[in-house]
Order: structure tokens, then C-alpha cells, then sequence
């Protein structure tokens, strides 16, 4: 039966979780999007109830008016929501295999639940995965990311984002990062249901990578070195810290090389994602790019 309210208390239930009091009190989070939810699917992830709003999974009619930037636009944006929507019928597709609480929602109703503009017609409650340090099962030369007390979301997900682009085996997430967060969820465009992602202490995470053999690299504004003279091949851990204050005293280590990225206007330093990017993308020069693909 649709649920029609946007006062159901369902949907209440699941608004609720965009509280990080009420994650962490159920272990749930959210789901935005069918390309979000698509990931978390087929990761395995499990799924405890999906909110669907049918009519939004058809696809969109694209806009053939004449050949005008606004109808070029027009175009472009239509093509984005066929994606997107396709991604969300294909998620509602393989739901079946989960187990999961199929929910049908009208639009209002909808409308309440997802964030934002995303009308895509799906967002999952989920059971946030749980791992620990001794759960990552680590192959030869690993590249390895710790976020230490990045609290902004966006920043998190993109971080996640180039983590998974340049073939990084894990994310350590150190201190108070709310890694579940929806919005994180979403800037990592799913890609936090790509590779394995544990939180731990500072203490926890630099014990366990050094038991591992694993060096570590951290980003520091003050840094002598610069991130381009660094070896980045190898067992390796790229450690970046705080937008505000960067990485705590936990990281001033003998055995910690620390490096810097030039900034050579009027800002001290980058975005923290922007750096992680760099030096992700360095990292894997420095270790080889895959063969481009034969077409």
C-alpha cells in the first residue's frame, strides 16, 4: 500500500537519520539516489527498507526543441536524469535479492524523504557496515588513505571519490569523522560501498599500519618536502587531518615523512579533498597507470 503523507510515521522514522544522534543509535544511515543506492546493492550492503516513488523512475522525455544553448542544455540535463533514473529502476530491480521492505511512496511523500532536488525515486535506510582494522585483508604494496577529524561531508566523500579512482585499497577514518553520514554518502557518489572503510583511533591506526609495514605519508602545510620528491611506491598510508587545524600531534613521528604542496598565490593551502587528490594521483603515477583499454 503507497503511503500517500508526508506525516507517515515512516517516513518520519527515516528522516530521523539524517540526525547523526539517531544513526549511531540504530546503526542505520540513508541512501540518496539510484546510483548511490545501485553501489550500496551491489556491495552487499544490507538493505532494510526502500523508499520508492515509481513515477519518478520512468525516464525523462529528452528535449528536442531547436539547437539553442538552452535547448543544448536542455538536452544534457535530460540525458543526466535517463542515467540517474535508470541507475534507480535498476537498484529497485535487484531488490528482490535483499530482503529489503519495498516501500511505494507518492511524489509528495517522496519529495519529503529525499534531499535536495534528487528525484530519482529511490532512498534506502540501510545498516551502516561495520569493519575493523584486523578485517582489512590487505594484498601487496597497498596504497592506503587516513582521514583524521575531516568533518565536512563533502570533503569526506570526495576524498572517497579519488580514493576509489586511483585504486586505493582502503580508508582508515580517524577521530570524530561521521563516515555514514548521508551527505557523505552521496559526495562519495556511493563510492564508500566500493572499497573497505574503517574508523579507528589515531593511535590504533599508526600501530596497525606500523605492524603492517605500511610507511606513512602525511600531509602537512609546514613540510619541508614536497609531495612531488616523496617515494610514493611501496605499502604505503597518506594521511591528511583537519580542514581547520590539519593532523594532530599523533602524527609527528620519526617514522612519519611529512610533505607539502606548493601553493604559490595567496592561500596557505589546499582544500583537504583537493590535496588528497594530488597526492593519490601521484601516488599511482609513481606506481603505474593501467594500459589504456583496446577499443
Amino acid at each position: 500500500m503507497e503511503i500517500e503523507s508526508p506525516a507517515n510515521p515512516r517516513i518520519r522514522a527515516a528522516l530521523a537519520l539524517r540526525e547523526r544522534r539517531e544513526r549511531d543509535r540504530t546503526g542505520l544511515t540513508l541512501v540518496d539516489g539510484g546510483r548511490e543506492s545501485l553501489r550500496a546493492i551491489e556491495a552487499g550492503v544490507e538493505v532494510e527498507t526502500a523508499f520508492v516513488c515509481l513515477p519518478m523512475l520512468a525516464p525523462a522525455e529528452p528535449d528536442r526543441g531547436g539547437a539553442s544553448d538552452r535547448g543544448r542544455r536542455s538536452d544534457r540535463s535530460a540525458t543526466a536524469n535517463v542515467s540517474a533514473e535508470s541507475d534507480a529502476a535498476a537498484a529497485v530491480g535487484r531488490l528482490g535479492h535483499t530482503g529489503a521492505s519495498i516501500v511505494p511512496v507518492s511524489r509528495r511523500a517522496f519529495e519529503r524523504l529525499a534531499y535536495g532536488d534528487r528525484a530519482d525515486g529511490i532512498v534506502l535506510v540501510v545498516r551502516s557496515p561495520a569493519m575493523a582494522l584486523e578485517d582489512l585483508a590487505l594484498g601487496p604494496d597497498p596504497l592506503l588513505v587516513v582521514a583524521e577529524d575531516v568533518e565536512k561531508p563533502g570533503n569526506l566523500g570526495a576524498i572517497l571519490r579519488s580514493a576509489d579512482g586511483a585504486g586505493a585499497a582502503a580508508l582508515i577514518a580517524v577521530g570524530g569523522t561521521d563516515l555514514y553520514n548521508p551527505n557523505v554518502i552521496r559526495a562519495s557518489t556511493g563510492t564508500i560501498f566500493a572499497l573497505p572503510v574503517v574508523a579507528a583511533t589515531a593511535d590504533a591506526a599508526i600501530a596497525w599500519l606500523r605492524a603492517g609495514g605500511v610507511r606513512i605519508v602525511a600531509a602537512k602545510v609546514d613540510a619541508r618536502r614536497a609531495y612531488s620528491d616523496a617515494d610514493l611506491t611501496g605499502p604505503l598510508a597518506l594521511a591528511f587531518g583537519s580542514e581547520a587545524s590539519g593532523l594532530s600531534a599523533a602524527w609527528d613521528l620519526v617514522e612519519v615523512e611529512a610533505v607539502h604542496l606548493p601553493m604559490l598565490g595567496k592561500a596557505d593551502s589546499l582544500n583537504v579533498a583537493a590535496a588528497a587528490a594530488v597526492l593519490l594521483y601521484e601516488a599511482r603515477r609513481q606506481r603505474g597507470l593501467p594500459a589504456p583499454q583496446s577499443t
